[in-house]
């Protein structure tokens, strides 16, 4: 839109006899300040994530649908997206690091999905909360899911601890924080709480333990006041009732899913157990202290 200047009409020479007198112009208002939100945080929390449902709810099929033909949703594309999201935080260089142990962690859910004969997608990124690999089931049983869901964290404390020599030659503290977030990123998803990696191995030793996981969730939510922890914890209340009721509804076909054989279970938790030891023992050698200056 365009305005054209034109100049004043000139002054009388002379008033006006019987001159009108200036009308009073109201004065401007004064500008509103808004005040603070004294919600607690859960409150504050608690409405984003229910506005974020919504929007899930209303286009998330559509989204859904349409992420396969995405072009622009590449692993790449999505890898630059969460890299620049991460640099933001940690700077390029951890950033870039931290992408790649996370890569490394989804592709061990992709060759042992491929392993079990089901086709997978290759990691999908999402900038600040992790990434995600698409197939059309975990497997013909919870057996099959739990191998599927610790390859993930096998392949990625692999990954992390293959770092240790670097950082040991070198001395440098970026790699010995690289292999600590790395550890820490395989063992928060040993929680045993679905959609996460441990909740996937819950399912061959006891669904029961999907509820432990969410006091823990609960717990670590209280704790961190952390808005991602917080979308989690809602992600995996659905997904938890969701898949306890089709498992005390589905009959014998549920039941025929969630039977394991003995050793089968034994050696799943043997792997889960030893996975977080090795995740705890190498985050406490690599754990570097800092001091916050006052």
């Amino acid at each position: 839109m365009s305005s054209q200047w034109r100049p004043a009409p000139p002054y009388p020479a002379s008033e006006p006899s019987n001159p009108r007198p200036p009308t009073a112009e109201p004065a401007p208002a004064a500008p509103e300040h808004k005040q603070p939100d004294d919600r607690p945080w859960w409150r504050r929390g608690l409405s984003l994530l229910v506005v974020i449902g919504a929007l899930l709810a209303k286009f998330g099929k559509a989204a859904l649908l349409l992420l396969p033909k995405a072009k622009l949703l590449t692993t790449s594309a999505s890898m630059l997206v969460s890299l620049a999201a991460y640099s933001l935080i940690w700077g390029w260089k951890f950033a870039l690091g931290f992408i790649v142990l996370l890569f490394v962690h989804e592709m061990g859910h992709v060759i042992q999905l491929r392993r079990e004969g089901i086709e997978a997608s290759a990691p999908m990124f999402i900038p600040l909360l992790g990434a995600v690999v698409m197939a059309k089931s975990l497997g013909n049983d919870a057996t099959a899911e739990a191998r599927v869901g610790l390859a993930g964290p096998i392949l990625g404390t692999l990954g992390a601890l293959a770092l240790l020599p670097i950082a040991i030659s070198t001395g440098d503290d970026f790699w010995y924080a690289l292999i600590f977030t790395g550890l820490f990123l395989n063992l928060f998803n040993l929680l045993p709480v679905v959609p996460l990696d441990g909740g996937r191995a819950m399912a061959a030793l006891s669904p029961w333990m999907w509820f432990v996981g969410l006091f823990a969730m609960a717990l670590l939510t209280f704790l961190s006041h952390n808005p991602i922890i917080i979308l989690i914890l809602v992600i995996a209340v659905f997904d938890t009732f969701r898949r306890w009721k089709a498992y005390k509804a589905g009959g014998e076909s549920a039941q025929a899913y969630y039977r394991v054989k003995p050793t089968h279970r034994l050696m799943i938790l043997a792997v889960y157990l030893g996975l977080i030891a090795v995740c705890v023992v190498g985050m406490g050698l690599t754990f570097i202290e800092r001091t916050i200056p006052s």
